[in-house]
């Protein structure tokens, strides 16, 4: 089969390997009929080089087809169509019982003290063959992949893979008020559709903010007050306070994570411990602060007194160092995670069922074959051509 390969820093390649096969009793093989290029891959692209090997099959954000099911599998039948989270998680131990599939305790990493294994995602997360590929092996198949109706294209479901789950516990946790403020710091597929969720979810003013104009003009098109770093600098702050009674948003997402804009130093750390051999960078990403924390602090320094920071954003270093004396100060509340998936569906999937009101039909902006994912992994990492979020077709 064709699958998308990680090869070294920014090279991927359309690769021809091996078919995916039945391993354990309870596994399913699906024929990916789509699957997206998120964020969070930008982040192996450059950055976490030092958890891959060459040959790694990348991608979390597949659906497709149930083309073979184990003979343990009594749920799942060949045909089914289905959505595949991208946290491998069992759906039966104490933590997926508990709404916290991100922290599965069947497929935590132990020897890196990690959280659920992740599907395209490191070592750190299991190095799990992803869905950038015509075929994928889901484990768990009668509690892992998502069953969807036949009928709305592709793309009405995909985004249960990540994208609106991700947006979704990332607006839930910042907890707005009914009728309160949310600034949403980065405006990719995530913060988009965080900045959609919320106002959905009540919001009375949802702000947007980014250094895009493409994509400060697709947020506004929604009713979302956006403003450009770039423009207004300094005075960022100063002119979201106005915009929010003086005292900033009760809530702000940060949907950036450990490659912001604004750090020269910890970009030229992060470029140069990628030049490392594997084992020295590895080791050195585990004990020191790598991180580029421009939109962390900005986000610390917009929210209001007492409101609370949501990171949706993922950050990689293990001793970032964060301005505690402000945040104590402050009264800040924060929290953060890797999506629990499934413990967000049944409040999703109403919402493509019945309707879209989200707008996950024409949320992507680039429909592309597999074998431009090479280009498409540049393009979107340079924000060029208006790339917002790219869907990948691998069966011809």
């Amino acid at each position: 089969m064709k699958a998308v390969t990680w090869q070294g820093r920014r090279d991927v390649r359309v690769e021809t390997v091996p078919d995916p096969g039945i391993i354990d009793p309870t596994d399913a093989i699906i024929k990916v009929t789509t699957t997206g290029l998120c964020g969070s891959d930008l982040h192996l692209y450059e950055v976490l080089g030092p958890f891959l090997d060459a040959g790694d099959i990348l991608g979390h954000e597949p659906m497709g087809v149930v083309a073979e099911v184990g003979p343990d599998v009594k749920h799942l039948t060949v045909g089914d169509r289905v959505v595949v989270p991208f946290n491998v998680s069992c759906g039966t131990c104490y933590m997926c019982e508990r709404g916290l599939h991100s922290q599965c305790e069947t497929t935590q990493v132990r020897e890196h003290g990690t959280g659920a294994s992740l599907f395209g995602y490191t070592k750190l997360y299991g190095q799990v063959p992803g869905g950038q590929a015509e075929y994928l092996r889901v484990p768990f198949a009668d509690t892992l992949p998502i069953r969807v109706p036949d009928g709305p294209p592709d793309e009405r479901f995909v985004y249960l893979s990540d994208v609106l789950p991700t947006a979704w516990q990332g607006v839930v946790y910042a907890d707005v008020p009914p009728g309160g403020s949310v600034a949403v710091l980065g405006l990719g597929p995530i913060g988009d559709m965080c900045t959609r969720i919320a106002a959905h979810r009540g919001a009375g003013k949802v702000i947007g903010i980014d250094l895009v104009p493409e994509r400060l003009a697709r947020v506004a098109g929604h009713g979302v007050q956006v403003y450009d770093l770039s423009q207004y600098g300094d005075q960022l702050v100063d002119a979201v306070r106005s915009a929010t009674g003086g005292r900033g948003p009760d809530a702000v997402i940060d949907a950036v994570g450990m490659e912001a804009h604004g750090s020269l130093g910890a970009k030229a750390a992060q470029t140069a411990t990628g030049l490392l051999p594997d084992a020295l960078a590895s080791a050195l990403m585990k004990k020191a602060g790598l991180d580029r924390l421009g939109a962390l602090k900005l986000a610390i320094e917009l929210v209001r007194r007492g409101g609370t920071i949501s990171l949706s954003g993922v950050y990689g270093g293990a001793a970032d160092p964060l301005p505690l004396f402000t945040m104590f100060d402050k009264q800040i509340q924060l929290r953060m995670g890797q999506a629990n998936v499934h413990r967000w569906v049944d409040v999703l999937l109403p919402l493509l069922t019945d309707g879209d009101p989200l707008g996950a039909e024409g949320f992507a902006t680039h429909h592309l074959p597999l074998d431009d994912a090479p280009q498409a992994y540049a393009d979107f990492q340079q924000k060029r051509d208006h790339m917002v979020k790219v869907l990948f077709q691998p069966q011809a």
